[in-house]
């Protein structure tokens, strides 16, 4: 039976590796075109650095990155955890709620047409320069895409299963335990996935407006002192942390829906 698992688990890496194998290759190679004209043309550092130098940048500002991007990590975290909390008990409160539903819902996808971003400097000026703005923002931007796939989640509950169970007397809440709330949890982790990548975004752009620490803002140094090569640096480890989250949501999805990959591999 261990031989059997032990084949399975090297099948599914073989297949994971197979997808990541071609963007692998693609960037790999424009990586080297881009090392290859700043060579060949001779562009000025501070234009645009080669990704050696950007590499070499790290190396050298390495506590400076991780110190500045464990700060905003931190924004993103406290954010994210406010979002969330807010996001899901408004999306109960709605579907429970015809009133809510008929009278928040749609104020809560109305408001989606304000940029985030334009109220940064408002938030700057009502918070100051600590970490709340950060905060706020990050929350903002996490909020939306749990409320609204946390709604559309519960609502997708079976409602034969929902039926027996009130046939059986089941309480209120022994059906949302039971039958809507693990209806919703692919929706809800669905909504973690896009809120904790956007949230990052929100942070450094918060950061960018106003901020005395954190990578946005070391950023914005870096760029005053024409140390493009620190800009690049500090890109690169932001993309790599908002990677790592994003596929940190994935494997909980994949350990918490484990039926998907069997689905998945009997098609």
């Amino acid at each position: 039976m261990k031989f059997y698992q032990d084949i399975h688990n090297l099948q599914k890496i073989n297949q994971q590796f197979s997808k990541l194998l071609p963007s692998s290759i693609l960037l790999f190679s424009l990586i080297l075109v881009w090392e290859a004209v700043v060579r060949v043309f001779n562009i000025h550092p501070v234009i645009l650095p080669a990704p050696t130098r950007i590499l070499e940048a790290t190396i050298r500002d390495w506590n400076l990155l991780i110190n500045n991007m464990a700060f905003t990590m931190l924004e993103v975290m406290i954010g994210f955890a406010i979002g969330f909390a807010t996001g899901m008990i408004l999306a109960i409160m709605i579907v429970y709620s015809p009133t809510l539903e008929r009278t928040v819902y749609p104020l809560v996808v109305a408001s989606q047409t304000i940029p985030v971003f334009a109220i940064a400097p408002l938030l700057v000026i009502w918070f100051g320069f600590g970490i709340w703005p950060k905060v706020f923002i990050a929350a903002l931007i996490v909020f939306f895409p749990i409320c609204v796939n946390e709604v559309e989640g519960l609502r997708s509950a079976e409602p034969e299963m929902i039926n027996l169970l009130k046939s059986l007397s089941a309480s209120r809440l022994k059906i949302f335990r039971l039958v809507e709330f693990p209806a919703s949890i692919p929706y809800l982790l669905a909504g973690c996935q896009m809120g904790i990548t956007y949230a990052v975004i929100g942070a450094v752009i918060g950061e960018w407006v106003g901020s005395n620490r954190g990578i946005g803002n070391l950023m914005l140094q870096a760029n005053a002192m024409n140390k493009t090569d620190r800009v690049f640096a500090s890109i690169l480890i932001l993309s790599v942390v908002t990677m790592l989250l994003f596929v940190s949501v994935s494997v909980i999805s994949k350990i918490a829906l484990p039926w998907k990959d069997i689905q998945k591999t009997q098609s």
